[in-house]
């Protein structure tokens, strides 16, 4: 039985009586565009509040513009070519990011991210919101900013 298995009629989850090991699985494509393997979510072990997974834009790619309304999220860039992350109100900071670079992106902050290389740009990510769902909001208005 797994966690998920486990639910009470109130879809609150049962609290593990032991730690949880997750198994690489099917991921899904974000709607912002980067593609998600969820390790540890509300959906895998039933987590409360915390993301925890493996995080890929395809090369060629970029996100849409977007911020995260509720959550911090944190990640780390394993490997790729050097990426670029576009940030502020009005986009205008670019940052370029490598294989080692750690990233932190606060709640509400508008980003976009591009990877103009010819490698995948893999990142472990987490974030304090357990949900596949997240507290994500588009912002089309604002994908031109970026070439």
């Amino acid at each position: 039985m797994t966690i998920l298995e486990a639910t009470k009629a109130d879809n609150s989850v049962t609290a593990p009586h032991k730690a949880l090991v997750v198994k690489s699985g099917a991921g899904y494509r974000a709607e912002q565009g980067s593609d998600y393997e969820p390790g540890v979510s509300a959906e895998t072990v039933g987590s409360k509040s915390l993301w925890l997974g493996m995080i890929t834009l395809p090369p060629g790619k970029r996100t849409w513009a977007h911020v995260h309304e509720h959550h911090e999220t944190a990640l780390y860039m394993l490997s790729g070519d050097e990426m670029e992350l576009w940030t502020g109100d009005q986009l205008q900071y670019r940052d370029m990011v490598r294989p080692g670079d750690y990233i932190f992106i606060p709640a509400n902050m508008l980003h976009v991210a591009v990877n103009r290389g010819v490698h995948p740009a893999v990142f472990m990510g987490s974030r304090n919101e357990a949900t596949a769902q997240e507290s994500l909001v588009l912002r089309p208005e604002m994908d031109r900013k970026v070439p």
